[in-house]
């Protein structure tokens, strides 16, 4: 499919399971050769050693890929088989980043996805929920989307609904009133008054016949029906690399999640305290 993902997407994932090593146990993590990427020659600060950590049930932690046999059943010098059996996530956050980011690893992600599992709600309370994936990564994923609501709109569309109130679309659950009143959803069928301009006739009329049957409650319902999860009223804004560079983000973006997913200093082997590789070092490379 094309890779214009957006937040509330519906996706199935898969990727073909594929046989690698166990380079090291602990309780909370089996590190593993990671077969498909390739350490980046370019990067400074930043020095992958080939691995990646995954995490066992005492880590309470959801990864989407996953090994055979299972992490508890492995130890040091195993062979084992690494990928993602079937899965059905929903995107919560879609960041994309000109140029790629630098992370230690080839290829350079022009773009991540936030996603969540089956049955899981996006909790803002939370700092880790769900987990990120390069859907053109080097891994062999085989990415489906299942539903996308409101998939005849695009975000920043302006609508009138039958009821003659304006709004705009930002995600599917997110929608912003021109009245001012913070209430309601639009009422079907919808009338497009503004993409990127005036609307073409074919674009208005796509969008009128999409909305004359059916309502938002049925978008809603099909959704959960699909996540077995509750949307949430605001959806975090879909961020730029340039939009985080500006705020001075960036490199602590990348930091962060390169220490969280592989390690310290980009590396994924576990520490030898035991603990969480991000809990036991500084989360900054050297």
């Amino acid at each position: 499919m094309s890779h214009d993902y957006r937040s509330g997407d519906v996706l199935s994932l898969e990727c073909p399971f594929t046989e690698t090593a166990v380079t090291g146990v602990t309780r909370y993590y089996v590190s593993v050769r990671w077969p498909w990427w390739e350490v980046d020659p370019q990067a400074e600060n930043i020095r992958w050693n080939g691995e990646r950590a995954l995490p066992t049930p005492a880590a309470h932690e959801w990864e989407v890929f996953r090994t055979e046999p299972a992490e508890t059943a492995l130890k040091p010098g195993d062979t084992c088989l690494v990928g993602i059996p079937a899965t059905v996530v929903h995107v919560q956050a879609v960041h994309r980043f000109d140029p790629p980011l630098v992370t230690g690893m080839l290829p350079r992600p022009a773009s991540y996805l936030e996603v969540l599992r089956r049955g899981e709600t996006h909790d803002p309370c939370l700092e880790d929920q769900g987990c990120t994936i390069d859907p053109v990564g080097g891994e062999p994923l085989r990415i489906e989307l299942v539903f996308r609501p409101y998939a005849f709109l695009e975000p920043g569309d302006e609508v009138a609904d039958r009821d003659g109130r304006a709004w705009r679309f930002d995600a599917a659950w997110n929608w912003c009133p021109f009245d001012g009143e913070q209430s309601g959803t639009p009422a079907w069928p919808l009338t497009l008054l503004f993409r990127r301009g005036e609307p073409t006739p074919k674009e208005t009329e796509e969008v009128t016949r999409a909305t004359s049957a059916g309502s938002h409650a049925d978008e809603l319902e099909r959704w959960s029906e699909l996540t077995r999860a509750r949307p949430t009223t605001q959806q975090p804004r879909e961020l730029s690399g340039r939009a985080l560079r500006q705020h001075g983000r960036a490199e602590a973006w990348v930091t962060e999640y390169v220490c969280r997913r592989f390690g310290p200093s980009g590396r994924s082997g576990p520490s030898t305290a035991d603990q969480p590789p991000w809990r036991a070092h500084s989360s900054r490379p050297p």
